[in-house]
This record gives C-alpha cells, structure tokens and sequence, in this order.
C-alpha cells in the first residue's frame, strides 16, 4: 500500500498563496509514475487540478488553474507540491492527493477513478 499525505490547507484572503503538499510513503514503487492534484467543492464533483509525471517531470494544468498554481516534486522527500498563487474564491475546495504507478496519459490523465492512491485530503478555503 501507499499512504499520501496532504498538509499546507487553511483560510487564505483572495489573492493569497498557499502551499500544500503531498508526502508518500509505504511500498516502494520503482518511482510513483504519476501524481496528481484534485478538488472537491460542496455539492460538486472531484476535478482534476494538476498532474506530474514522477520521473520525467512534466507537468499539466486544468485551465482554470493554468499560470497560478504550479505543481513540484522532490524525489528525494517522495513529497510533491501545489504552489497556488493568486487564489480565488472558486478555489475553496477540499484538496486531495492521488498517485498511480502507471504513467498516465491522455484523457486518463484527468479521471479521478485512473489513481489508484488518495490521501485524505486538505481544507483550502479562500475568502473573498
């Protein structure tokens, strides 16, 4: 199994920054081919954020997110990162951690169901 784990969420203003990460543990996969960031807001469904591919380092962005938040990884902590810079009142929403050892790509890039790991998520909160 792996476990993920989120930390960085809490009440930003508008306009703010936050930092949440993502540190994996558990059995060791030869690297975690993909990680990726989703969201849940009350009463909607889970949407994909962001992605990175382990190994190679791309990266890839819902468009609602692309040029403000950015997504890291540090190979030697197994911890990725979401930098969210110039927050919205639309980004309130729980955060949630997910990897999968295959490298995805394409449409299954973005299918919440495609990751097989999730972490328990973290409040980010944005208030206008």
């Amino acid at each position: 199994q792996v476990q993920l784990v989120e930390s960085g969420g809490g009440l930003v203003q508008a306009g703010g920054s936050l930092r949440l990460s993502c540190a994996a543990s558990g059995r060791t996969f030869t690297r975690w081919y993909t990680m990726g960031w989703f969201r849940q807001a009350p009463g909607k469904e889970r949407e994909f954020v962001g992605a990175i591919a382990w190994s190679g380092g791309n990266t890839y962005y819902a468009d609602s997110v692309k040029g403000r938040f950015t997504i890291s990884r540090d190979n030697a902590k197994n911890t990725m990162y979401l930098q969210m810079n110039s927050l919205k009142a639309e980004d309130t929403a729980v955060y949630y951690c997910a990897s999968d050892a295959r490298y995805l790509r394409g449409s299954v890039l973005y299918d919440a169901g495609e990751y097989a790991y999730w972490g328990q998520g973290t409040q980010v909160t944005v208030s206008s």
